[in-house]
């Protein structure tokens, strides 16, 4: 779900249509610059270095390191590779530069939140495929609000880098997406419906051993583990007073959220210790812990008043010191650190010859 949050913010910030997202990665690599140089940094980027463009054409977004630092995994709707709607790839660091990536997923329904596991073999993802092999339609409430769906349909599978499933994690009727894997292996969180609410929940590594860690009534996804393993990070929208809750309850009856109003918060793998991170307004979302444990790095459009720009931003972890890192005019988000915590993967609408494309790039990170 985390990607689709984006792509709809995407669509609303640059007015993206069907026809639009058909344009080939040939037209793509026309107007972009495939090298490494410094018009792919902003001046005010002081903590990314030897900025690197990986894909070229499409929507490109939540990339996440091998454990061993030399891969990224990725969802992608790029019309070239003869998708329709988003479904997993990977790639080494060091890009295709618009060749198609190996596709992981069964490039049936549609794919989400995947993520690499123990011993780089074998990936974790959520699908709808179990639903229908077509792609599943987005829905809009009658009442005008801006959102996006909570697909039923989405359960949670590992696959082998062949794209054969190997196991099915999630049997449970509703919604199991966004998973995500601990540093040392061993864990998996995940958001679910499974209690009525759109909660995060944990479980092992071969889907044993339910565990539910949030119970506050609204949005809680997108989640991922401290370094250390111990605390999680992830976004939420708390509805405030009874026409908020109305609303939010309403629209996930007809499977909807709004995601408009979110914050980030951390708690502890167990759900202990919660704590709301950011009281920016707006859009907060995409958090991913730095390597020292000790700040986050989220995306946010609370710096502009029309909404309509994200950048990437830090923050500790109590709150404090909040700084802007990514400078793009339009869209930047989903950081994520390698695991030795030299290198930030990011997707971004730069570089795009003042398309429609949003595209996966990796940086040296500077402290």
């Amino acid at each position: 779900m985390r990607i689709f949050f984006f792509l709809f913010f995407v669509a609303s910030i640059v007015a993206c249509n069907n026809s639009a997202e058909t344009t080939t990665a040939a037209t793509a690599e026309a107007t972009v610059d495939t090298t490494a140089t410094p018009s792919l940094a902003y001046e005010q980027e002081v903590h990314l270095k030897n900025v690197q463009q990986l894909t070229f054409g499409g929507n490109n977004a939540e990339a996440y390191f091998s454990f061993d630092n030399s891969h990224l995994v990725f969802q992608s709707d790029n019309p070239a590779w003869g998708v329709e709607c988003d479904q997993i790839f990977y790639m080494p660091i060091s890009g295709y530069e618009g060749e198609r990536a190996p596709l992981l997923s069964t490039g049936k329904g549609r794919t989400t939140c995947a993520y690499f596991m123990p011993g780089d073999k074998s990936i974790l993802y959520a699908s709808t495929h179990l639903g229908a092999d077509e792609c599943p339609q987005m829905q809009r409430p009658t009442n005008g609000l801006y959102t996006w769906p909570v697909f039923e349909d989405f359960d949670i599978f590992v696959a082998d880098l062949e794209g054969k499933i190997t196991k099915q994690l999630t049997t449970h009727p509703g919604y199991d997406a966004e998973a995500t894997l601990s540093p040392d292996g061993s864990m998996i969180v995940f958001t679910s419906t499974r209690s009525g609410d759109l909660e995060l929940w944990t479980m092992n590594v071969d889907g044993s051993n339910l565990h539910q860690v949030t119970k506050g009534l609204g949005y809680d996804g997108g989640a991922f583990f401290s370094p250390d393993g111990k605390k999680l990070v992830f976004r939420a929208s708390r509805p405030q007073g009874a026409e908020a809750e109305k609303t939010y309850k309403d629209l996930l009856a007809q499977g909807l959220v709004q995601p408009t109003n979110m914050e980030i918060y951390t708690c502890n793998v167990d759900g202990s210790d919660l704590q709301q991170i950011t009281k920016l307004g707006k859009a907060n979302w995409a958090p991913y812990f730095h390597p020292s444990g000790e700040k986050i790095l989220f995306s946010s459009n609370h710096h502009v008043e029309s909404g309509r720009q994200f950048n990437i931003f830090s923050i500790d972890l109590n709150g404090e010191n909040l700084q802007q890192i990514t400078f793009d005019e339009t869209f930047d988000a989903f950081p994520m650190f390698s695991y030795d915590g030299k290198k930030l993967v990011f997707s971004s609408n730069r570089n795009n010859g003042d398309g429609r494309d949003t595209n996966v790039f990796i940086a040296d990170w500077v402290d």
